[in-house]
């Protein structure tokens, strides 16, 4: 038995303390996520020139159908995955932290108070849905490979917990920056207009 499947609160590790309350809960859309967090399409692209150099140089029939073939099997693969992904994450938003369920095999849940949030970026996609990106100040245990692919792109060294191909993202931002804002009064709110762009870097809402 996975160990979602034994949560007291959908995508929470326990109860919810006394007067916290949920706000948001979101999980990935995962044909956004395989094309975005996966690069599906241009690994078909990548394996559809293959196929291609392979017929133009007369490689065989068995060496073109071998090539086309490997191409749809690590789409169809790396689809699965980013299903898969999908299914096992899921964001949840309270009025005093943001927290990540994410993970396949492994699940477990990370928490962001949301005074320990620096600042919150977004990247809208067509179609509505998109990306908000979380800068976490101060110490933090966060590491690139245990959150990706939840994360955002390159920030490496210090990586930035990221809620990924979420439906109305430009929403759910802008409701994390409030509260965020809320809980570190010295801060400023400045809706931005969306980024409609395929990847980040998004445009900053909060700080």
């Amino acid at each position: 038995m996975a160990e979602h499947e034994i949560e007291p609160i959908r995508g929470l590790p326990g109860q919810l303390p006394p007067g916290e309350r949920i706000l948001w809960q979101g999980s990935p859309e995962w044909r956004t996520l395989a094309r975005t967090a996966f690069h599906t399409r241009g690994i078909a692209a990548y394996f559809a020139i293959l196929t291609g150099v392979a017929l133009v140089t007369g490689a065989g029939a068995f060496g073109v159908v071998a090539t086309g073939a490997s191409g749809i099997v690590a789409v169809a693969l790396l689809n699965l995955l980013a299903w898969a992904t999908a299914r096992g994450a899921v964001y949840t938003l309270t009025d005093r932290r943001v927290v990540l369920r994410i993970g396949v095999a492994l699940p477990k849940c990370i928490n962001l108070p949301l005074a320990s949030i620096g600042s919150v970026d977004l990247a809208m996609r067509p179609g509505g849905n998109g990306d908000v990106a979380l800068a976490v100040e101060g110490a933090q245990a966060l590491g690139y490979a245990a959150l990706w692919p939840h994360a955002r792109a390159w920030h490496v060294a210090r990586p930035q917990p990221m809620l990924r191909s979420i439906a109305q993202a430009d929403r759910v931002g802008a409701m994390i920056a409030r509260h965020c804002l809320a809980a570190q009064p010295g801060g400023s709110f400045s809706p931005a207009a969306a980024a409609t762009t395929g990847d980040l870097p998004p445009k900053a809402i909060a700080a």
